[in-house]
């Protein structure tokens, strides 16, 4: 009888064969598993082919410009169109040097390309990956879009020109005809000399109105030529006061003023500006019945000078309001309908504005505001400094 092994070595044939076995199985899962993902990963290369192909085919179809920019502001990737926009071979240039191309334009937002007679016009917006890592640029062709603007704008000017046209015609044509009417009554030698007195002063009161009505049509459309000089708001609310008191007290309606701005001062046409903010106030005082009250407030609010001119009056329909400001539009048979329109372009040539608050029976506010001149700016508009 052979003598027996040590007992470790009996033990470790068994143990080798179980080894041996379970890393067999471990090889055969792991091939398992090696070809699983590589039939996932060829699928998924399948589907970046098909997504990068479709992507190709939508940047290339898309009518706006696309540039991709990576984290250093050079174009990775971009469109045909951004390449007939900006030219050829973009990719790989920095985005800035490609970008100074683009000229501003007096519209936000839009730039100019390419050499003045075939310039087109773009609309450039950006946004940056969510990772960070770079940024996409859109570039929009809105050339045929400012062609259609611009046109419907020249369309809705010469409507208006019409419309202005129209509304001369008839606003001449009136007082002539009367003025007309009156000097052929002159000739006839029967008349009275009151009754030719009286046909006289008929015949000029139509005339001294054409010369008023063509006296606001220069004004309006003399527009923004207006003079610059400094003065005092409060000097201008007494002049106002001075010229409109006595209009008030005969028509017996209360007129009150109050200025808040001590010694602060307007660079502006002054005797525009006086003309415009009578115009309102008397338009105040026409408005109110006897018995009523007009008030004038000048006060400094932030930058702005502002002028308050109420009235509780019968104040002014709503479907008016809108209308209010255009010319040869008024609700009174003796009025031009130029005086608000020419009230309003002269605050608007000094950078301001008119508003308007009314209702039926409730009165009227209207607020005529300015802004107050730099304190270095001097009378002809410009900073001394300069």
């Amino acid at each position: 009888m052979s003598p027996e092994q040590p007992p470790t070595e009996q033990a470790s044939g068994p143990a080798q064969r179980l080894d041996a076995a379970q890393l067999a199985e471990a090889f055969a899962m792991f091939s398992r598993a090696s070809e699983e993902l590589s039939s996932a990963y060829n699928a998924l290369q399948g589907q970046v082919a098909q997504l990068t192909e479709r992507l190709t085919v939508l940047l290339g179809a898309l009518p706006a410009g696309v540039a991709m920019l990576d984290r250093n502001g050079r174009i990775v990737q971009c469109n045909r169109a951004a390449e007939t926009l900006l030219g050829e071979g973009l990719a790989g240039q920095d985005w800035d040097a490609c970008a100074a191309g683009l000229v501003e334009t007096e519209t936000p937002g839009e730039l100019t390309v390419g050499s003045e007679a075939g310039a087109r016009r773009v609309s450039l917006s950006e946004a940056t990956l969510e990772s960070g890592e770079g940024r996409i640029i859109l570039l929009h062709d809105v050339t045929d879009t400012h062609r259609m603007r611009v046109q419907a704008e020249r369309n809705e000017r010469l409507a208006a020109m019409g419309e202005m046209v129209a509304g001369l015609a008839h606003q001449l044509r009136t007082p002539l005809a009367a003025a007309l009417l009156y000097t052929g009554n002159l000739r006839q030698p029967e008349l009275a000399p009151a009754d030719r007195t009286r046909i006289a002063d008929r015949a000029i009161e139509r005339l001294r109105y054409l010369e008023r009505l063509i006296r606001d049509m220069l004004l309006f459309a003399r527009g923004d030529s207006l003079g610059r000089q400094r003065f005092g708001i409060c000097d201008l609310v007494g002049e106002l006061v001075h010229t409109l008191e006595p209009l008030a007290r005969a028509r017996q309606i209360a007129f009150s003023s109050v200025c808040e701005c001590g010694d602060a001062a307007l660079l502006g046409d002054r005797k525009a500006l006086g003309g415009a903010l009578t115009n309102l106030l008397e338009n105040a005082i026409q408005a109110t019945e006897a018995g009523g009250a007009v008030s004038l407030t000048a006060t400094i609010e932030g930058e702005t000078a502002c002028f308050h001119i109420r009235d509780n009056g019968r104040g002014i329909e709503p479907s008016h309001q809108a209308r209010l400001f255009d010319p040869f539009f008024t609700t009174r048979a003796e009025g031009t309908g130029l005086g608000l329109a020419i009230a309003r372009g002269v605050a608007r040539g000094h950078g301001g504005d008119i508003a308007v608050e009314s209702s039926p029976g409730n009165g009227s506010l209207f607020t005529l505001s300015l802004p107050l001149p730099e304190a270095d700016e001097d009378e002809t508009g410009k900073d001394s400094r300069a």
